[in-house]
């Protein structure tokens, strides 16, 4: 299924499981596997979950919904990647983490890079928040579906830029809740 929200055309897919695809139009990593041939997750108009899944989005892209409540199928990716996916389900709202703070928390503190591969591979763009994942120094960092996506949805979410201190010294930089 295809809708067009604010930030750009989307395409979503289901499994019999739950939602298990939803991507920004070209960006990087869609499971081709999973969108075409014998092998593919419905994507149909009218499938319940994803017009469920539209009308979630849509809420959460205008500022009217904070979380989502949908079924969800991480199935696609391996067992490593699917503990990351997990991971990325605890950042709040509002919060953002690193990938250092993710491979602590997953108890694999010298697999930042490997985390950072499975953020990036993340089939559930915004409902499986890899947005809310920055550089350790604060920076933004990758987004398969663009950095100015990033930028938007954490701005819309209150995380970005955040409240600068009175301090001089004190940079713009988002709230952060590393674990």
């Amino acid at each position: 299924m295809r809708v067009a929200t604010r930030l750009g055309p989307v395409r979503m897919a289901a499994s019999p499981a739950g939602l298990a695809g939803l991507w920004f139009e070209g960006q990087r990593h869609e499971p081709l596997q999973h969108l075409h041939g014998a092998l593919a997750w419905a994507d149909a108009a009218d499938h319940p979950l994803l017009v469920q899944a539209a009308g979630q989005l849509d809420g959460y892209l205008a500022g009217t919904r904070t979380a989502f409540d949908l079924p969800l199928d991480l199935s696609s990716g391996t067992p490593f990647q699917q503990e990351v996916w997990r991971a990325l389900l605890a950042v709040g709202r509002g919060s953002t983490t690193s990938y250092g703070a993710l491979s602590r928390q997953l108890a694999r503190p010298l697999a930042m890079r490997a985390v950072g591969a499975a953020v990036g591979r993340n089939p559930l763009s915004i409902v499986v928040p890899c947005h809310r994942v920055i550089g350790a120094n604060g920076a933004l960092t990758g987004y398969a579906g663009g950095l100015d996506r990033k930028t938007a949805l954490l701005a819309l979410e209150g995380a970005w830029p955040a409240p600068v201190a009175s301090s001089r010294a004190a940079s713009a930089r988002p709230k952060q809740a590393y674990r």
